[in-house]
């Protein structure tokens, strides 16, 4: 993520990667205070085992952005709700990436960051039976929660 305050938001893909018993780490590197630092951990991620990059960022958003141009990995896109702009600044700077670094935008905030984790699971599980296993497991959990509380009102 590119700051402390950012982890409101991509703790929900922590839990989502935790619940889902998927490895991961999880750092603060900012596009705009340590750009040598997100230079070397993106050049360096593939090589020490990193498959996905989730990145969460708020305001200028540049983070996903610079990650995706110096890595071959996908980099998925958090938009972190701002106070300026309540994310759209976030969302769009995300979004709007040139043709050739894409970026695999989601939704702003807690929505994006567990989304990003249950997509990056569905990448992982292509190719790994214990992921795909587990997002199967979680699917269908949430598929029999929806069925066995169909009345919206508290009980």
């Amino acid at each position: 993520m590119g700051s402390r305050s950012d982890w409101e938001t991509m703790q929900h893909a922590v839990a989502m990667l935790e619940r889902l018993g998927i490895a991961h780490e999880t750092r603060v590197v900012s596009a705009h205070r340590t750009p040598d630092l997100l230079f070397e951990y993106a050049e360096q991620a593939a090589g020490r085992g990193i498959q996905i990059i989730i990145a969460g960022a708020g305001g200028a958003a540049h983070l996903p952005g610079m990650l995706a141009a110096k890595t071959r990995l996908p980099v998925f896109g958090v938009p972190v709700q701002s106070k300026a702009l309540s994310g759209m600044d976030s969302l769009l700077s995300i979004a709007q990436m040139p043709t050739g670094i894409p970026v695999g935008t989601l939704a702003i905030g807690k929505a994006g960051a567990g989304n990003a984790a249950l997509l990056a699971a569905s990448v992982l599980a292509l190719h790994d039976a214990d992921v795909a296993s587990a997002l199967e497991t979680f699917r269908a959990e949430q598929t029999q929660n929806v069925l066995a509380h169909p009345d919206p009102r508290p009980a």
